[in-house]
């Protein structure tokens, strides 16, 4: 079947805060055709469904992002965002899923009206991110209902207002497990315990205790029990014990993954730590033209830093709109060695070694808890950077790194290398 052809200057795929930031900072800075397209059938990412507060406020250092308080909810900063794109000159539409590539700059869509083929003069990709389920994270056991992760937990009771069960265990002790627990609790249920494989930390300790429910430190779930409802949730205590907790529930959080399967049919080249775009620090992606935003480069962080991103992205996107922005010579990589799982961004540009990530500074995660450790950046044997974190640095929670050493890096060097001593 021929598609019907046409072209854009601007072209975002994905209708979440980071794509719909950088519609509206694109439109407003005179890109030209801005375009947004969302396969869901209302655009706003996932806070569209965390009826909690906590959206909108300053965000990212990069101030009001919508002018709406912190204590906004999902909803209403998601519709925030939306307005800011359409309002700005972009045109939103939903219910259209990019099906493929066609060329460096054109691809493929489905939508109720038909098949197109879109050609852009810059394209951003603002896929997100998704939990993994528990058939990824190979917890064995029974496949009985109510076992659920965030994201489905938030459209089960806030969408579609279904009920849930009476006792939960959640899985995970990051921010968005606390969500959960919000969520659990707004649907009448009692939550039995809060589980994580990492160590205590005092202050969740404290957190947990006030809430009424115990944080189960260094704990792993070994199975799940109950046909055809869930009944139990089997645990292993680091010291060998086993447990089981009797519910009805199970919320499955974190443990997020980018959204890549687009850029990998396009051929992006995939960070081996994030698993999403590698980009450097113009939100550039391996494919000239092609720029990248938000949790698909970094699962998962907040709303609030999506969106800013999106907007941080307008300004190399008009560059290279302009033809000022042609990059000499293959990026620096930058890796992250264990026990860290990844940096980003993740390559210098070799053309300019002190162009600044968003707000001066580079995110890391950790595999296992840090204390006091030294942080060191490297290349090829010379030491770029050194500092003491002064502070715990908790798995599940990113952490920055100053950005000062980026004019020691040597455009015609190797890897530089990010090590804990």
């Amino acid at each position: 079947m021929t598609r019907p052809e046409r072209s854009v200057d601007v072209l975002v795929i994905g209708g979440g805060p980071a794509g719909l930031g950088a519609a509206a900072e694109l439109a407003a800075s005179g890109a030209g055709h801005v375009e947004v397209l969302e396969r869901e059938q209302d655009a706003g990412g996932m806070p569209r469904h965390c009826h909690h507060g906590g959206f909108g406020g300053r965000d990212a250092g990069r101030g009001p992002a919508t002018g709406l308080r912190g204590g906004t909810t999902g909803p209403a900063f998601a519709r925030a965002c939306v307005s800011a794109a359409v309002g700005a000159g972009a045109l939103v539409r939903t219910a259209v899923t990019v099906t493929g590539w066609d060329g460096p700059l054109t691809v493929e869509t489905t939508a109720p009206t038909g098949l197109e083929r879109i050609t852009a003069r810059a394209l951003v990709l603002a896929t997100g991110a998704r939990e993994r389920p528990r058939t990824a994270r190979l917890i064995p056991g029974s496949r009985p209902s109510g076992v659920y992760t965030t994201g489905e937990l938030q459209r089960a009771v806030h969408v579609h207002g279904q009920t849930i069960g009476t006792r939960a265990v959640v899985v995970g002790n990051e921010p968005v497990a606390h969500a959960a627990v919000d969520t659990l609790r707004t649907a009448g249920l009692e939550v039995v315990a809060m589980v994580t494989d990492q160590p205590a930390s005092p202050l969740p300790a404290v957190v947990h205790a006030r809430a009424g429910f115990p944080l189960l430190t260094r704990a792993t779930v070994t199975g799940l029990t109950g046909r055809p409802r869930l009944s139990g949730v089997e645990l292993r205590h680091a010291d060998g014990r086993t447990t089981t907790l009797f519910c009805d529930t199970v919320v499955f959080t974190g443990d997020f993954v980018p959204e890549h399967e687009l850029a990998r049919r396009g051929g992006l080249v995939l960070d081996q730590g994030t698993r999403g775009p590698a980009y450097d620090t113009g939100y550039r992606t391996s494919r000239s033209g092609v720029f990248a935003v938000g949790n698909l480069l970094h699962a998962a962080g907040s709303a609030a830093t999506a969106a800013a991103e999106g907007r941080a992205a307008a300004a190399p996107v008009l560059r290279h709109l302009s033809g000022l922005d042609r990059p000499a010579g293959h990026p620096v990589r930058i890796e992250a060695e264990t026990p860290l799982l990844w940096v980003a961004p993740n390559r210098v540009p070799a053309h300019d070694t002190s162009a600044l990530p968003l707000d001066g500074r580079f995110l890391l995660r950790t595999g296992r808890r840090l204390a006091r450790q030294h942080l060191v950046v490297g290349q090829d044997g010379r030491e770029l950077h050194r500092q003491r974190l002064l502070l715990p640095v908790l798995p599940g929670r990113p952490f920055p790194l100053g950005a000062g050493w980026l004019e020691r890096v040597d455009p015609l060097g190797g890897t530089v290398h990010l090590t804990v001593l």
